[in-house]
């Protein structure tokens, strides 16, 4: 049994609010979530291996149709493992308004993605409330009871700096109230040299839900008929291409929307987290992809 959700639009900055009380027949009230300081609540200490849960090495979605364009994105259509730990976050700010981000489980019930997912950097509130979508395709995640919420949160930062030095630390995660990550699965994460990953080497893949992706106007993604940032996109085999100011620069396409997407990578054939997108900014003139380096997460949990 598959859940469509119906969605209502409201702008607010890089993503979407999805309606909260109609993922189910049933009204819901989401609980609200506390940031906390142990990490032994997360219960991560020790770990950063991958469930390998059903998993599957074919590629997640079509082969790219889009001719003439720069674009590499695919469409993220995979019901397997590892493409199942990756869903849609959805938010409630401070402020009442809306947003989008992407998450990954890793964990049964702990989910990674950016702070700027929580916390505004712009006014420094949480958020009143965050929900969880694993496996979004097309609009649907397979149950109604797969939909899961915040309860317990940790934030990198909080923006205090307002420069770019604050994002290095663009890191969160998010305590759910059940354990999905039984059914969908979850990446481990690691903490490699950089000098292992950078250059172009073209072995990393980004996975976000972005908000200009799919457009179901183009040829061969008219099946997929929920429209942008209903389904991820990939960007498979793209490479981390510098470290500067203590973050990480990468060509792997995406857009608003993909926030808290993770970098990962097949190591002896398990596939783990090696960087987390964060967003853009300008490098000695030209617009770069910034990505959180994971040595963040392991820091905290070693100083706690």
């Amino acid at each position: 049994m598959y859940l469509t959700i119906n969605f209502l639009f409201f702008s607010f900055g890089t993503g979407i609010l999805g309606i909260w009380a109609s993922v189910s027949a049933e009204p819901q009230t989401p609980p609200k979530f506390t940031k906390v300081e142990n990490p032994g609540e997360f219960k991560l200490e020790g770990k950063g291996e991958p469930s390998v849960l059903n998993q599957k090495e074919e590629p997640p979605g079509q082969e790219r149709v889009i001719i003439g364009s720069k674009d590499d994105r695919i469409p993220m259509t995979s019901r397997n493992y590892p493409w199942s730990a990756v869903g849609k976050i959805e938010g409630i700010g401070a402020d009442g308004s809306g947003y989008s981000c992407t998450g990954t489980l890793i964990a049964e019930d702990v989910v990674l993605t950016n702070a700027h997912c929580v916390v505004n950097p712009r006014t420094r509130k949480v958020s009143q409330a965050i929900a969880f979508l694993p496996n979004l395709v097309n609009g649907v995640v397979k149950s109604k009871n797969d939909v899961a919420y915040a309860t317990n949160v940790y934030y990198g930062t909080d923006f205090k700096k307002g420069d770019l030095a604050d994002y290095s630390n663009d890191w969160a995660i998010l305590k759910l109230n059940k354990p999905i990550g039984q059914k969908y699965g979850y990446l481990g994460w690691k903490s490699l040299p950089t000098s292992s990953m950078v250059g172009e080497t073209k072995k990393f893949s980004l996975v976000g839900y972005s908000a200009d992706f799919p457009n179901p106007k183009k040829k061969g993604y008219e099946n997929l008929t929920a429209g942008e940032s209903m389904t991820a996109g990939v960007h498979l085999q793209c490479s981390i291409l510098r470290r500067q100011e203590n973050l990480l620069y990468h060509n792997c396409d995406t857009n608003q929307g993909a926030s808290g997407g993770a970098i990962i990578s097949n190591i002896n054939g398990k596939y783990y987290v090696l960087a987390l997108h964060s967003g853009s900014n300008e490098v000695n003139g030209l617009l770069l992809n910034r990505a959180v380096e994971m040595s963040r997460l392991d820091e905290w949990l070693q100083e706690n």
